[in-house]
């Protein structure tokens, strides 16, 4: 069984890249699961927070299914041309000990994302390369998704309804899973 951890950038419930997310863990082929995460709990990074009481109870849940996943899926908006402040945050987190940025040395990540926008989330998806560059990860670059003009391709709560989108979302699952499982 291949494993990957999908992680939401955004903390809205209607979220279009959530619901993304949700319609990638239903597009998985046979032999994938897709742990489909928000950023719900994740405090902003304070080293004084860390120091005093540790690694918060939200961040130890997504480094543990970090740990225990196959591969890394970041699902993320775009807000004003670059990367959402609490899904790098939420990395961030994630990447200080224990564990640490070995956690996602080597590890295979794929970045696609949905925005009302004409362009999708090009440049938030190219903001996070030098992010998973210092992180050690193995991006996977066969494949991009970029969802634009997402009003008008999902429903009030955020649910994917596009089936041509749908098609696409699930082709680029399957090309990632195949990249994670021969990482392997």
């Amino acid at each position: 069984m291949t494993r990957i951890l999908g992680l939401s950038g955004s903390l809205r419930a209607a979220s279009f890249n959530t619901g993304l997310l949700r319609a990638a863990a239903e597009a998985a082929p046979e032999g994938v699961t897709l742990d489909a995460r928000t950023l719900q709990g994740v405090p902003l990074y304070d080293g004084d927070l860390e120091r005093d009481a540790g690694v918060p109870p939200a961040v130890a849940a997504l480094k543990e299914a970090l740990a225990e996943a196959d591969g890394l899926l970041l699902v993320t908006p775009e807000y004003n041309n670059g990367i959402p402040g609490v899904f790098k945050n939420a990395i961030d987190w994630m990447s200080r000990p224990p564990g640490g940025t070995d956690l996602f040395r080597g590890k295979p990540v794929a970045v696609i994302g949905a925005s009302p926008g004409g362009f999708g989330t090009m440049l938030a998806q190219n903001m996070w390369l030098p992010v998973l560059r210092t992180l050690g990860s193995r991006p996977w670059f066969e494949g991009r998704l970029m969802v634009s003009r997402a009003g008008g391709l999902f429903d009030a709560g955020g649910n994917l309804t596009d089936a041509e989108t749908q098609q696409r979302l699930a082709a680029f699952v399957a090309g990632f899973a195949g990249f994670v499982r021969g990482a392997a």
